[in-house]
């Protein structure tokens, strides 16, 4: 069975950017390295769109943008969109209900699955099928844009820490009462 694990970079104060919180070089390493043992990703409509820069090779990018590119059109991916009518290779459209699509893939698929896009991860976290959240925090305030978390949720308890560059430390928590 799938775990749905919800990990995106984040500022000190809680919101996503993508451009605001570019990986350095080492974290950049381990997100390659991530693309290459996750069983696939489930997208929201807003990041796939940005994540599609990758289903092309451009030659002027650098060994580790190919790689990551590579890792990254390897694995499956599902997008869940009421708004796109379509999505590029390697991709699937989930326009209809989420929720039992969402439960049929966990029991489909072994590994993890990454998910992304605040909006989507709230919504599968309403629905308890987040099995954690990872907060990749860089030493950035911003004051204003997406938030990683968009509302509450049952209460999550501390799973662990783990510094993954000079610069950035992620954070673990699982849904679940504190033991």
């Amino acid at each position: 069975m799938a775990r749905l694990v919800f990990a995106m970079n984040l500022s000190l104060d809680g919101y996503v950017d993508h451009e605001e919180a570019a990986p350095d070089p080492v974290l950049f390493q381990h997100w390659i390295d991530y693309a290459g043992r996750i069983s696939g990703s489930l997208y929201g409509s807003r990041v796939y769109q940005l994540m599609r820069y990758w289903e092309v090779d451009d030659p002027a990018w650098s060994a580790a943008e190919h790689a990551f590119a590579k890792a990254w059109r390897a694995q499956p991916v599902w997008v869940a969109s009421q708004s796109l009518s379509s999505v590029g290779p390697g991709a699937e459209l989930i326009s209809g209900d989420l929720e039992p699509f969402v439960r049929d893939l966990k029991g489909r698929v072994e590994g993890e699955i990454d998910v992304s896009g605040p909006t989507l991860a709230h919504s599968l976290g309403q629905m308890g099928l987040i099995d954690e959240y990872r907060l990749y925090f860089h030493p950035g305030v911003l004051g204003q844009g997406q938030p990683f978390f968009r509302g509450p949720l049952p209460r999550l308890r501390f799973n662990g820490m783990k510094q993954v560059s000079d610069s950035v430390v992620c954070l673990s928590y699982l849904p679940g009462q504190d033991a």
